[in-house]
């Protein structure tokens, strides 16, 4: 189950990073899998509401476009969900990118740090046994002209590193994924946040080659 914001449920026109990590287990894991989720949409600008079917690719399979992500929620709005969400989805592995958008609008550091907690002790309650990719909040362009929020982005992946060590186990490990090699604002972005094409891949790429060294699901990401 991919669960994010708006970086991860994209936008009408958008392959999303999603996209690209079906296409990389279709090609390099043997086993069945499937992307679970209760959400299919992409978020509409026009309707400014998660209403659209305009993936780039309208190849992209309707059962491989399931995920729990939505423009502009965060650590905070998941937390309440992912419970249900992997119970009725039998998720067993988690691929999750938030923060960005708490740290920008609703919560401090520690604040976001506490919702990441309660998100993991709600996925656990439904499945005792899953697992799940973090990935760090990585700077946008707001943190770039504004020191503060940087400081605050150090510091909130500063306190999921701690998260996943303190939280992880061997019946339920937590990886922490490394920030996408080459995350470029002006290449991997198309506004200084929400991934291009490129920054698909990257994110892709990240979330796939932490799932392979640690668990040995697919292969190493190559788009």
């Amino acid at each position: 189950m991919c669960v994010g914001d708006s970086m991860t449920i994209g936008s009408s026109g958008d392959f999303t990073w999603r996209y690209r990590m079906w296409r990389h287990l279709t090609a390099t894991y043997p086993g069945p899998f499937a992307l679970v989720g209760p959400r299919t949409t992409l978020h509409d600008p026009a309707t400014g509401a998660a209403d659209s079917f305009a993936y780039a690719d309208a190849a992209f399979p309707e059962k491989a476009r399931h995920h729990l992500a939505g423009w502009g929620e965060g650590w905070l709005h998941m937390a309440p969900l992912i419970e249900d969400a992997v119970r009725t989805h039998r998720a067993d592995t988690l691929l999750v990118s938030l923060g960005l958008i708490d740290l920008g609008f609703y919560t401090d550091p520690e604040q976001t740090a506490e919702n990441v907690r309660r998100f993991v002790a709600g996925a656990r309650a439904a499945r005792p046994r899953v697992r799940a990719v973090l990935m760090p909040v990585m700077a946008n362009i707001r943190a770039l002209g504004d020191p503060e929020f940087d400081a605050q982005c150090t510091r909130f992946n500063e306190l999921l590193a701690k998260a996943v060590a303190d939280l992880s186990t061997p019946a339920s490990p937590l990886l922490l994924a490394s920030e996408p090699a080459g995350w470029d604002l002006d290449r991997a972005t198309y506004d200084g946040t929400h991934p291009s094409p490129l920054g698909e891949h990257l994110l892709a790429g990240a979330f796939a080659d932490a799932l392979h060294q640690a668990w040995d699901v697919g292969d190493r990401y190559a788009p």
